[in-house]
């Protein structure tokens, strides 16, 4: 398999962590997001959304989109599992993980940041806006997991949610977000970050780190 990967992309970040926890090897290949190489015309053809990451299968198939990558690895390789058995607890954990990438890093990825400068604002007030959505973001996330036990999000073994989440915070401290009112989610992070199939793939270990 092949990944197209970038070092500090959290949508990235997510699949990395998926791999190491189902033990499986890809080829990293990258885009620089900040030089635009997501939008040149060969990547295009790869992933129309010009965004990473994206899986290249032994076949050739293009699996795009973190959450549904991590769900294809899941159901294709089904030890460790990713979602919990319960039906309730599963669906609990999608909510949790869609509640992170499409409420919170949709509108606070680096494409929204550059638009909101291009409306004329300026860093600091684009840094504001990522600030603001996180946080926001996260308050509603610890709620949805605050009559879990633990360690993890939604268990005693890592998930979905937790692949979303330790990306997330990742985020969050780079933006400078307040965590100290989320002890449920700050102790599922240090939970996962104890784990190798984590620490392996922390933004800072890559090989295009900077």
């Amino acid at each position: 398999m092949i990944l197209w990967d970038y070092w500090r992309s959290t949508a990235a970040y997510r699949v990395r962590i998926a791999l190491n926890l189902k033990g499986l090897e890809a080829e990293r290949r990258i885009r620089h997001l900040r030089r635009g190489e997501q939008r040149a015309a060969d990547y295009l053809a790869l992933n129309p959304q010009g965004l990473v990451p994206a899986l290249v299968l032994a076949d050739g198939t293009v699996l795009t989109q973190s959450l549904a990558i991590c769900e294809y690895l899941d159901e294709t390789h089904p030890d460790p599992p990713l979602l919990p058995r319960d039906p309730v607890l599963r669906a609990r954990s999608r909510a949790f993980a869609q509640a992170i990438t499409a409420e919170i890093h949709a509108v606070q990825n680096l494409k929204v940041l550059n638009r909101v400068k291009a409306l004329g604002h300026d860093q600091a007030t684009a840094n504001a806006w990522a600030q603001d959505t996180i946080a926001e973001g996260l308050a509603a996330c610890e709620a949805l997991v605050g009559d879990q036990p633990g360690p993890f999000c939604f268990g005693t073994a890592p998930g979905l949610a937790d692949i979303a989440l330790v990306p997330q915070f990742y985020n969050a401290r780079r933006f400078g977000v307040e965590l100290g009112a989320m002890p449920r989610l700050v102790a599922a992070e240090a939970a996962c970050l104890a784990l190798p199939a984590f620490a392996g793939a922390a933004p800072e270990r890559q090989a295009d780190a900077e």
